[in-house]
């Protein structure tokens, strides 16, 4: 064990240790992927206090084992919330779940099945786009799981700060038959930067006549616009397209259950028989991974997605944390503007979700912190529920600075 070489840490947990240790009264914190209220404290969502009491006092309930590929009435549920109630491919039982650690296991799961059985037997060969820039542990994820040949695709384009609807449309034209696309079902991370459901059918068209795999990473249902339904549109025209889809569920941000590890993999298959060959694979998978999946968080979202009128409390409680993050990016854009910071800076409304992908270089970005005290990831990328009604102009001030002083 003497030869092993020191790993790096990871950046965003790095930045959060770094903040903590700061001394500075006005430091921010920026970077951490975390829902904050107005008083910079994470949130138990009301809906879900009362669910867990519910689950304290349900004397029917113990602790054995839940079934491999999870809870059967949360993965239902999870896939629904996805889907639609009144989807097709629900109603011809083609869907099927599987209950993961996170979205990150639902991703992971989701990858090893692909490089063991899609497109013949242990095909690490196949080629596995991400966008560029992505979330960083959709490479390590994907690389883990043994794919050997993971490339970018044009997404975000920094001149214009928007999508690069023409390079990314590109990428779908030359990849080879059979690829494997990770897309973002909305709120993309890092850059808040979404295709309109026009630029989606777009995308569709191309993935269909190419024969492109499908994989979903859905992080923020709910979160980016407020509305479920309009959040899950890509995933829902994907599906009626008639495509074979994963969709990597997580239930952290929406439920504030980040550290219950709640998520779910949502299969689509062609037909019921497909369905059930998978998730028989799937369960292999998993049985050798962490063999049962724990039940408190995947209980707390069962018992709200399978009761109405605890799901119309939800359903408002995630629009308050998504009505926050609109108002924060609404007052950063006016108050950058009313400073006279140069550049434009349209795009912080015209993204979405939790986080903005500012335009700030790296040297801006190391001038925040050393001087300024507001930590942000080295790309620029900024969490919207880390502004406060009572940081938010020292923040724009501290851009305004950046911007005007680091070329």
């Amino acid at each position: 064990t003497r030869d092993v070489p020191q790993a790096p840490p990871v950046a965003v947990f790095k930045l959060t240790a770094d903040f903590r240790e700061d001394t500075h009264p006005q430091k921010v914190n920026l970077g951490v992927g975390a829902y904050r209220t107005d008083d910079c404290q994470p949130w138990v969502l009301p809906v879900v206090k009362k669910v867990e009491r519910l689950i304290v006092e349900d004397e029917s309930l113990n602790h054995e084992y839940l079934p491999i590929l999870g809870l059967p009435e949360f993965r239902s549920a999870a896939s629904k919330v996805a889907l639609g109630d009144d989807s097709p491919a629900i109603k011809e039982n083609r869907v099927g779940g599987v209950q993961a650690l996170g979205g990150t296991g639902a991703l992971r799961i989701g990858a090893e099945f692909l490089r063991r059985w899609y497109n013949g037997v242990n095909n690490a060969a196949t080629p596995v786009y991400v966008s560029a820039p992505t979330w960083e542990n959709h490479n390590g994820v994907f690389a883990d799981a043994g794919f050997k040949d993971i490339r970018p695709y044009h997404y975000w384009d920094a001149a214009q700060r928007g999508l690069d609807l023409t390079g990314f449309l590109d990428d779908l034209e030359k990849a080879p038959e059979y690829s494997i696309f990770v897309l973002h079902a909305c709120a993309h991370n890092p850059t808040g930067t979404d295709p309109t459901q026009e630029e989606w059918k777009q995308i569709a068209e191309v993935m269909k006549r190419r024969k492109l795999y499908v994989f979903f990473d859905s992080a923020y249902q709910g979160f980016a616009s407020g509305s479920l339904e309009k959040d899950a549109w890509a995933i829902r025209f994907f599906v009626s397209e008639g495509f074979e889809l994963f969709i990597a569920q997580s239930f952290s941000k929406n439920f504030g259950l980040y550290n219950e590890r709640v998520g779910n993999l949502t299969v689509v298959s062609k037909d019921n028989e497909n369905l059930t060959r998978v998730l028989s694979q799937m369960e292999k998978i998993v049985r050798t991974t962490w063999s049962n999946p724990p039940s408190q968080g995947a209980r707390i979202v069962s018992k709200t997605l399978n009761s109405p009128e605890l799901f119309e409390e939800w359903k408002g409680n995630v629009k308050t944390m998504a009505d926050r993050v609109l108002l924060m990016r609404d007052q950063l854009k006016a108050k950058l503007q009313a400073l006279g910071t140069p550049g434009t800076w349209d795009h912080i409304t015209q993204q979405i979700g939790m986080f903005s992908f500012t335009g700030l270089t790296p040297k801006q970005v190391e001038y925040m912190i050393k001087e300024k005290h507001v930590y942000l990831m080295a790309s620029g990328r900024i969490n919207m529920c880390g502004l406060t009604s009572k940081n938010i102009d020292y923040v724009a001030q501290s851009i305004h600075e950046a911007v005007t002083k680091v070329q």
